[in-house]
């Protein structure tokens, strides 16, 4: 079982390295919403 945690932490470390993953850290779970959209920021 251990192994195939080292595994999955090797595979995803990888994917990583290579570019293949997605930074999801964008907050758009607990942006404000009007009317439930998204409005765009206004600078």
């Amino acid at each position: 079982m251990g192994l195939v945690v080292l595994l999955f932490f090797l595979l995803i470390a990888a994917a990583s390295a290579a570019g293949l993953t997605a930074d999801s850290r964008d907050s758009a779970d607990w942006k404000p919403t009007a009317e439930g959209l998204r409005t765009p920021i206004r600078r």
